[in-house]
């Protein structure tokens, strides 16, 4: 265990306790990472810009938590609803279109993207 940080280990860590981030106008994103694992909680509004990228360096692993969304991946839409989880390949072009509010989007990355680390 001497690379990993034995600090997070046996902590609990809420949500709600997390700082908040704007990312733009109708997305909030709250991090918790690991040295191993990143997982981001978005809090998506009906009518939000959209944000087609790709990531050539992971996957993402999608669950809806709350609400109900079309989640695109290379141009094909997903409907995801509460419960529902998509994987999404390095390399594709995908993103979140919420159609039900309150739209909650869990994102899993391993290892944790570099850019969303503090």
């Amino acid at each position: 265990m001497s690379t990993r940080n034995a600090a997070l280990f046996n902590t609990t860590v809420n949500w709600d306790e997390l700082p908040v981030t704007q990312v733009r106008a109708g997305v909030r994103r709250r991090v918790y990472a690991t040295d191993e694992v990143m997982i981001c909680h978005h809090e998506l509004e009906v009518g939000m810009a959209l944000n087609p990228h790709q990531h050539e360096d992971f996957d993402q692993l999608v669950h809806i938590a709350e609400g109900r969304a079309n989640y695109y991946v290379d141009g094909v839409a997903h409907d995801m609803r509460a419960g529902s989880f998509l994987l999404v390949p390095r390399g594709s072009e995908h993103y979140v279109e919420p159609t039900e509010a309150p739209c909650v989007n869990i994102d899993f990355f391993v290892p944790p993207r570099a850019d969303l680390l503090p």
